[in-house]
């Protein structure tokens, strides 16, 4: 993709965040199934959840826990890599699901082999998603395939739908595995090596569902009553997610549409070349332009049949993905929405009651901690993120350029057949 995402960059104290004010000619360059969604819109998890006791608490070490480097790792310094592959599938009395093997390999000291294997299924998937969010909310999880089969998917199970859930999967845990605070997880190492019975107990250390539903109504609150301080670069942030959100959003919309209409075409095609073929049988005169006409309509329908295979297996998913990361992006701005709200109501508490002034300092300085990191985690994430966002588009903008003459031929056939 030509250009860059990011054109403005707004400045707070020693640290920088780019901000982008228009992204409509970069999203426009890029050249599923619509009866296949393949991510998941449950972007909603530990909304305004409480840090992890082990966490640093001062300012400075926050700041230095979340500077990262300006460059990405090179494929050379990587020390972890992670390949989901073999799906199988299981049955049981009470339910058929599919698990996936994972492999890892690695030189990092903490773990206690350098390859590992374990088989793990969707639920664990979207319980270590879960779980950093909860430890990180304000860093972005890259988004998971969706929980349920929708829009009218007939057979779950089919080879199609393992194959893009597989393959979504196996982009999430590299994801995972490229970040350098997700990498570093506890919750991370554990799904990568432990049994499946070690790996049962160990989600049942998890917040209890009491404990999910007070973050949950501590969250509703916060965005009732909303936060009257923002500084002005999440403001940015929000907008810039909002924008791109819409933007791709209709971009998705848009192809979904094209690949209907296309299938519809490649059926209309189908009864035509027979059409043609029967007919020169019947015209002798006619007979060799229509077996020609045949034979031109016979090229379109594999052409448009290789399309819509394409559009379906490749840059549907890829759009839809873009499409949930978008809601990754305002969720976690939201999650930092409320904690700066938590942060002023204490304020205001401290501002108007007068006894337990000193107890109430003293949380209130905890909660300024608090914002302080997760302000710092998101500026750094958020610039760290558009750089691989803009890795991606370049690379799937050149994966698509080899299929263009097929787009260009099917469409001057389709207006000299019109």
């Amino acid at each position: 993709m030509s250009g860059s995402v990011v054109d403005n960059t707004v400045s707070s104290g020693n640290s920088s965040v780019a901000i982008p004010t228009d992204i409509s000619g970069q999203i426009l360059d890029i050249d599923e199934d619509d009866d296949l969604e393949v991510f998941s819109k449950d972007t909603t998890l530990s909304d305004g959840s409480s840090l992890n006791a082990s966490m640093q608490t001062s300012s400075a070490s926050m700041i230095n826990q979340y500077k990262f480097e300006e460059e990405e790792e090179d494929a050379d310094t990587k020390d972890i890599f992670v390949t989901v592959d073999n799906p199988e599938s299981h049955v049981t009395a009470i339910e058929t699901y599919i698990t996936y093997r994972v492999e890892t390999k690695t030189t990092r000291s903490e773990f206690d082999s350098s390859e590992f294997e374990v088989r793990r299924r969707y639920q664990d998937f979207l319980w270590l998603k879960g779980r950093l969010e909860e430890a990180h909310p304000t860093l972005i999880v890259h988004p998971l395939p969706e929980k349920f089969v929708m829009k009218g998917m007939v057979e779950r199970f089919n080879e199609d739908f393992i194959e893009t859930r597989r393959s979504a999967l196996h982009k999430f845990l590299n994801k995972i595995a490229e970040h350098p605070i997700f990498s570093s997880s506890e919750d991370f190492k554990i799904f990568l090596t432990a049994g499946s019975g070690e790996l049962t107990s160990h989600k049942k250390q998890g917040p209890g569902f009491l404990s999910r539903m007070g973050e949950t109504v501590k969250a509703v609150a916060a965005a009732v009553r909303g936060v009257r301080g923002r500084p002005q670069e999440f403001t940015d942030m929000q907008e810039y997610a909002e924008a791109f959100s819409q933007k791709i959003s209709s971009i998705d919309k848009v192809t979904q549409r094209i690949v209907r209409e296309q299938k519809e075409y490649l059926e209309e095609l189908k009864e035509c070349g027979p059409t043609y073929a029967l007919w020169s049988q019947s015209e002798e005169e006619l007979a060799e332009p229509l077996k020609n006409v045949a034979g031109c309509v016979d090229k379109c329908c594999k052409e448009t049949e290789e399309q819509v295979k394409h559009l379906n297996d490749h840059l549907i998913p890829v759009l839809h993905e873009y499409v949930l990361c978008a809601d990754t992006l305002k969720a976690v701005l939201r999650r930092r929405d409320n904690i700066q709200a938590d942060f002023e109501v204490k304020t205001e508490a401290l501002a108007t009651k007068k006894a337990d002034r000193d107890a109430m300092r003293d949380e209130l300085d905890k909660v300024e901690d608090r914002l302080e990191w997760a302000n710092n985690a998101l500026k750094s994430d958020w610039t760290r993120w558009q750089k691989g966002m803009r890795t991606d588009l370049r690379s799937f903008n050149q994966y698509l350029k080899p299929n263009r003459h097929r787009c260009l031929f099917l469409s001057e056939t389709n207006i000299a057949m019109s």
